[in-house]
């Protein structure tokens, strides 16, 4: 299993660095985890997005999930010849599951019909044809390609949950947003890797949701997770990042690596 970080920028794009999305790569297929603002263009960087074996959103938060609806017409676009002539539907590759909390396919077809393209309708069916929406509580559990994937429920200030992915040989902890909760322990319990957002510079008792580097850096020791890798990381300071990583080096005696565009990182 490896890790490819698309991009990992707290809240909306920022030097040229894009919000939250990871592609997991395994022996039997390609998960993406988040598709925030600049994540469907970093995908087409390393692979067709078509050979997708599912996606998984966290949550619903702008940065998480924007980048949907290039990501599904680039999908759908790759298998027309011409988008403009006249299609049949059942021609079309099977679309990609993509996976998201519950309330996920009205906001995702409200989002579609902001942007109507009328002289290509059939782009218009990107939640159709070309990502194939499916909602999921907190506790769900699912299999994409050769990975068993469990939601947990985490603490956001929307509904967020963590995405637990077992691989045939390694499993990736993946907390999307979160603040500090016991839930955690479960999620990256004897992970290979915990990646975990480290927004905040210190702790501020989770009212936004956030985990300092500080608190990943006590979750992974709690969960006895092999690594550690700090996400969701604010602005382009290098150096604010570093300390962040010095921070966690005080919690967590595994290796710790910060996640930067372009990274692939392998588990196992």
């Amino acid at each position: 299993m490896s890790l490819t970080v698309l991009g990992c920028r707290a809240g909306m794009p920022s030097y040229g660095v894009a919000s939250s999305g990871y592609l997991v790569t395994t022996g039997g297929t390609r998960l993406l985890l988040d598709c925030g603002p600049g994540v469907a263009a970093a995908l087409s960087g390393v692979m067709q997005p078509g050979g997708l074996g599912g996606v998984v959103i966290s949550h619903l938060h702008i940065d998480h999930c924007y980048d949907l609806l290039p990501l599904g017409r680039r999908i759908l676009s790759d298998q027309l010849t011409d988008p403009f002539a006249t299609h049949d539907a059942d021609d079309l590759r099977p679309a990609v599951p993509l996976y998201v909390p519950k309330g996920g396919l009205d906001l995702l077809l409200g989002l579609a019909a902001l942007f109507p393209l009328s002289t290509a309708p059939i782009l218009d069916r990107v939640f159709e044809l070309a990502l194939d929406i499916r909602e999921y509580r907190p506790g769900e559990e699912f299999e994409i390609g050769d990975c068993h994937v469990t939601m947990h429920g985490l603490r956001h200030t929307l509904p967020n949950c963590g995405a637990r992915v077992q691989g045939p040989a390694a499993t990736l902890a993946y907390t999307g947003d979160t603040g500090v909760t016991d839930a955690l322990h479960t999620l990256a319990d004897g992970a290979d890797l915990l990646l975990a957002e480290a927004t905040l510079d210190h702790t501020d008792g989770s009212r936004h949701g956030h985990l300092s580097a500080a608190d990943a850096a006590r979750a992974a020791r709690q969960a006895k997770a092999a690594q550690l890798m700090l996400t969701h990381l604010p602005g382009g300071d290098s150096a604010r990042n570093e300390a962040r990583k010095a921070e966690a080096e005080s919690y967590f005696d595994g290796p710790i690596h910060v996640a930067v565009p372009g990274l692939v990182h392998h588990l196992a």
